[in-house]
């Protein structure tokens, strides 16, 4: 059954802020990664990537504000430290030192890594009859999962 922000248990609620707020952070970290390989990036491909780069960051700038506004919606608090982001990540921070392909294979891991907290938090939201929380990450999902497919393609 459907539910509304409001008619949602206190408990569900507060799994799927928590949810949330681990989707908030990896995207975060996944943001600042991006814009330091944007950064850092040089060789041949250095046009093409570094506008790849470019697109994801500011794609995962704007997804971080839709994810804690959601949260808000639920009435919970949107964690926004960064060292408590770090600390709850699995995407892991990188200094932006790194050739090229490992750049693109840490994006790439960064990606999946995302499409797969998020498809958990939507299928923790649908199992409690969230729909609006399950087709923000659905559709947040899909995102990464094409951002994933574009880096893969660099890799092949």
């Amino acid at each position: 059954m459907t539910q509304t922000a409001a008619a949602l248990t206190t408990n569900a609620k507060t799994e799927i802020i928590e949810a949330l707020n681990q989707s908030v952070a990896e995207t975060a970290v996944t943001t600042m990664l991006a814009q330091s390989f944007h950064w850092n990036v040089t060789g041949m491909a250095f046009g093409p990537l570094h506008d790849l780069f470019q697109k994801i960051y500011e794609d995962h700038f704007v997804a971080q504000d839709d994810l804690a506004e959601r949260i808000k919606a639920l009435g919970g608090h949107a964690e926004g430290n960064l060292a408590g982001m770090l600390k709850r990540s699995k995407v892991i921070e990188h200094d932006g030192h790194a050739e090229d392909k490992e750049m693109i294979a840490k994006m790439l891991d960064a990606q999946e890594t995302l499409a797969k907290t998020l498809a958990g938090c939507g299928e923790l939201a649908a199992n409690h009859g969230d729909t609006l929380t399950e087709d923000l990450c659905i559709a947040r999902g899909q995102e990464h999962e094409k951002l994933a497919w574009f880096l893969r393609a660099h890799l092949s």
